[in-house]
């Protein structure tokens, strides 16, 4: 099952009408590196590119304009700011404190959110990112170097070994690998499968069920993925409530409340509390916060 007419037939039926978007380029300012955000945005404005305020961000925008790459600028090379798409900059905001704690990257390549997470803590306590292509991980440890990222180290190690660190962490960043979606891929209705998004639901079952056994008792879980498809989403996160004794943390944040119907099947009424946010001026997204039941 796919093709372009299978995938949009299920969009409706979870309650969005399709429609051809083109998702804004996006930046965020590296906070750590500057005394003052605004400086950086003076500075990309009198080299003629326009931005304009994400609304829902603190420190990101828009690239309305720019005549070039904004990824070949002297602000760029020198770690000023991050070229980072405006919805994935959401997850790494959602824990409650970050400042001196323990954290896994899970997915870590090829850095965008691990910037931010060492940006969020100040360049205190520790992040630990994982990737499990080793070339990959040259483009993670480029990237924190141009950042001056102090805190982080890159791990060659599959997220699904995480019990092989002999950690247990404080904040689990669960940035997924996913089956994307059309907004970012105009020949993803051709490449994708209803096969590729189970296969890859497993997968990310796989890693959220075994990182979770390497969080603290009051540590939290934010799972995201740019996939639009259930199976991924809420689907997986129903199974995490049911089978890993987590539970579904309120967040505030851009999106609107995660599905807990989904074709006729009707899920832990706590999943709304995720955010789910269809395609348009950002990518297609999906964020869910959770954090280990309490015993009763």
């Amino acid at each position: 099952m796919s093709g372009r007419e299978f995938f949009i037939e299920r969009y409706e039926k979870l309650g969005w009408k399709y429609e051809n978007v083109e998702p804004r380029q996006a930046i965020r300012i590296n906070s750590i590196n500057t005394r003052k955000p605004a400086d950086v945005v003076k500075r990309l404005q009198s080299l003629g590119i326009e931005l304009g305020r994400v609304p829902f961000l603190e420190n990101g925008y828009w690239i309305c304009k720019s005549e070039f790459s904004v990824g070949a600028t002297s602000e760029y090379l020198l770690g000023l700011y991050s070229i980072q798409e405006a919805a994935a900059q959401i997850p790494a905001t959602l824990f409650t404190e970050l400042k001196d704690k323990t954290v896994l990257d899970a997915c870590a390549a090829p850095g965008g959110k691990t910037i931010q997470l060492a940006d969020l803590m100040r360049n205190t306590g520790a992040i630990i990112g994982l990737d499990v292509k080793k070339q990959r991980l040259t483009a993670l440890s480029n990237q924190l170097e141009r950042c001056h990222v102090k805190n982080a180290i890159a791990y060659l190690l599959d997220a699904r070994k995480a019990s092989r660190l002999n950690t247990r962490f404080d904040c689990i960043l669960l940035d997924l690998p996913c089956s994307g979606n059309f907004a970012t891929d105009e020949d993803w209705f051709k490449r994708r499968t209803i096969k590729d998004v189970e296969r890859n639901a497993m997968l990310q079952r796989e890693i959220l069920a075994e990182t979770s056994k390497v969080l603290k008792d009051n540590g939290e879980i934010v799972y995201s993925t740019c996939s639009v498809e259930p199976e991924e989403n809420e689907l997986n996160i129903d199974w995490a409530v049911k089978n890993l004794n987590l539970q579904v943390e309120e967040v505030n944040c851009y999106g609107q409340k995660a599905l807990t119907n989904v074709f006729g099947k009707h899920l832990d009424s706590s999943i709304e509390k995720g955010r789910r946010i269809w395609p348009g001026q950002t990518q297609g997204f999906f964020v869910c916060k959770l954090k280990r039941r309490e015993c009763a």
